[in-house]
């Protein structure tokens, strides 16, 4: 397995918790894990992180819930249609339904089907589906 350059380590409350929901209920793959501290590296189509339950030696204040305030994380999936049928399936919350944005690049938009989910620690986790791009309309 080749490591990507930048992987998020996201520190959470119920290792066992968010080992079931990212990996049973989003799809994520554990690449491999251990103990003391729980840890567990991810991976889904490409994207990685790491969760490790919550210790002193990488916080930098006090976490509440939610955690991550500020930041979102995009995950790109070739569908999200089969991650919102398991997030339906196991009858978690989905904070944003589907929608189709486009963002501006230069005289091009860049166009995704995206959704957002927290996941149980109130990370922002923002699934997306990348669909192409067209010119700026005049």
């Amino acid at each position: 397995m080749e490591f990507n350059k930048l992987i998020p380590e996201l520190s959470v409350s119920d290792f066992d918790r968010s080992i079931r929901f990212y990996v049973d209920v989003i799809g994520f793959r554990i690449e491999y894990q251990r103990k003391d501290p729980n840890f567990a590296l991810l991976s889904l189509q490409g994207s990685q992180i790491m969760i490790q339950e919550m210790g002193k030696k990488w916080l930098t204040g006090e976490l509440e819930y939610p955690f991550g305030r500020g930041v979102n994380f995009q995950i790109e999936v070739d569908d999200i249609d089969p991650v919102l049928e398991s997030l339906k399936k196991h009858d978690y919350p989905i904070m944003a339904e589907p929608q189709e944005n486009w963002y501006r690049k230069g005289n091009m938009l860049l166009g995704n089907m995206e959704f957002l989910v927290k996941d149980p620690n109130g990370y922002l986790l923002r699934f997306a589906r990348f669909m192409g791009e067209k010119p700026v309309p005049d």
